[in-house]
């Protein structure tokens, strides 16, 4: 009697253990599932943005060495800031290039940005990426030119639609970057832990 209660015990036992495996498989190829949907779905949305920076990203890399992205820096006659003409006379001189090579008015001046060691000021209009080159001490135009490295480096941060757009893409590429690292562990990790687990049940 007593070995007849003992092999049931066992039977129990053994289906037990059977069940639970089977639940323990179940609930690891459920949550595999799940992470798998994630990892799709959020890697198509970071490789996207992926693509556009890296794309935008060659192509900032290079602006220095490509005058149609960016116009070279052109010298002028001396370093020497006591002989340069004013601010105020540089911005008359801007405004009047600018309008005489393009047809452009009512620009406002972004800023002006002064190369002493080059002798010479670049003056940067806030609309239409424009550039105007001038020598620091005459006030000569040494170039008029579109800046098209400004509008891809707004397209690689985002400021091209918003600093708010910017503020979004940049915290979702950060931690999107963070969330798919660990889906992709997972990826790896449960199938492995369903092999280990179907092979100690065989066992």
């Amino acid at each position: 009697m007593l070995d007849i209660v003992t092999f049931s015990e066992i039977i129990v036992s053994v289906r037990t253990q059977s069940v639970t495996v089977k639940e323990k498989i179940k609930n690891l190829t459920h949550r595999l599932r799940n992470y798998r949907v994630y990892h799709r779905y959020l890697g198509l949305i970071l490789g996207l943005l992926v693509l556009v920076s890296s794309i935008t990203g060659v192509l900032l890399g290079w602006k220095k060495n490509v005058d149609t992205l960016q116009p070279p820096l052109i010298e002028g006659q001396t370093p020497d800031l006591t002989q340069w003409i004013s601010l105020a006379d540089m911005s008359t001189v801007a405004y009047t290039a600018l309008d005489s090579a393009v047809q452009v008015k009512n620009n406002p001046i972004d800023r002006i940005e002064a190369r002493p060691e080059k002798g010479m000021v670049k003056v940067l209009f806030s609309e239409g990426y424009w550039e105007v080159q001038l020598d620091g001490s005459t006030g000569k135009v040494l170039s008029v030119a579109r800046r098209h490295s400004d509008w891809i480096e707004q397209i690689h941060d985002g400021s091209i639609i918003g600093d708010l757009f910017k503020l979004i893409t940049m915290n979702v590429l950060g931690l999107g970057l963070l969330i798919i690292s660990f889906t992709g562990f997972f990826l790896w990790f449960y199938p492995r832990k369903i092999r280990q687990i179907k092979k100690e049940d065989k066992s």
